[in-house]
């Protein structure tokens, strides 16, 4: 933590942290300023919103096909297939979909020649990059994800499912008015977590697909730190640039997390 003053000095190594010229908001007005900072600041937003939307409801929905599948041996076949992918290292993982995606021997290019297509290059595409990231990140961790619905979906009160049979409802029902509300602080929760990290978007997955032909939309905070303070070496504008993240991001879980009592205070949720 006590690192964080760097965002507030002219970093110079031979004065030292201390010895260092102080210059207080300046990096931060020149993040919030600089036309390549906005574009980082928009490319962060709209990969951490995307992968929001897509990543938090599917793990809920694969949790509530589990937890009514019957057949304990397909059951656990498709948990070790959907918990597999989590893991597998980010390298590894990126390095299978440059070879899924390759414009020249990737799978998928292959199918779309196949059928008459033109091949795509998805990692050199920038329109192709945000959709590769999210679903991607889907694929590796919805199963992952879904482990905490599941241990809660198994704590539900089997009387309040009888109840429901007895009383007619079908299964559809069942989820939407006994699982689903049974279920629902854990949702809250893993809710309010997600969209704080709606703009803490990783830096290893996002740095090791980004190429200079999608740099324009994977830019990404994260990436901007890396290249500012390491690459650059300007320590002090890169520490702003993190805090400013952090900071942000913080601000975003408390209000989420007020949001979200107040609908459950109201009874909208």
């Amino acid at each position: 933590m006590g690192g964080i003053i760097l965002a507030f000095k002219d970093y110079s190594i031979r004065k030292g942290i201390w010895g260092s010229e102080w210059v207080g908001l300046r990096y931060f007005r020149q993040f919030l300023t600089s036309p390549s900072s906005l574009n980082v600041i928009k490319n962060t937003l709209i990969l951490g919103i995307y992968s929001l939307v897509v990543t938090f409801p599917l793990p809920i929905v694969l949790a509530i096909m589990l937890n009514e599948m019957r057949s304990l041996k397909y059951k656990k076949f498709i948990q070790m297939v959907t918990y597999a992918p989590y893991f597998i290292s980010t390298v590894v993982f990126v390095g299978m979909l440059m070879q899924l995606f390759s414009q020249r021997t990737g799978i998928v290019n292959v199918l779309l020649k196949k059928i008459g297509m033109d091949p795509v290059n998805f990692l050199g595409n920038s329109s192709c990059f945000r959709s590769l990231y999210v679903w991607s990140g889907l694929w590796q961790g919805a199963g992952y994800s879904s482990i905490m619905y599941i241990a809660a979906l198994a704590g539900v009160d089997p009387q309040l499912q009888e109840a429901a049979i007895i009383d007619g409802a079908s299964k559809m029902q069942r989820i939407w008015h006994v699982d689903l509300p049974e279920i629902r602080p854990t949702i809250v929760t893993c809710l309010i977590f997600s969209c704080a990290g709606a703009i803490a978007i990783g830096f290893d997955k996002v740095y090791l697909m980004q190429n200079s032909l999608n740099a324009n939309v994977s830019e990404v905070i994260a990436t901007f730190v890396y290249k500012v303070g390491l690459v650059n070496s300007d320590i002090g504008f890169s520490t702003a640039a993190g805090l400013f993240q952090s900071l942000v991001s913080f601000l975003i879980l408390v209000t989420a997390n007020k949001i979200c009592r107040k609908l459950l205070d109201i009874g909208l949720w």
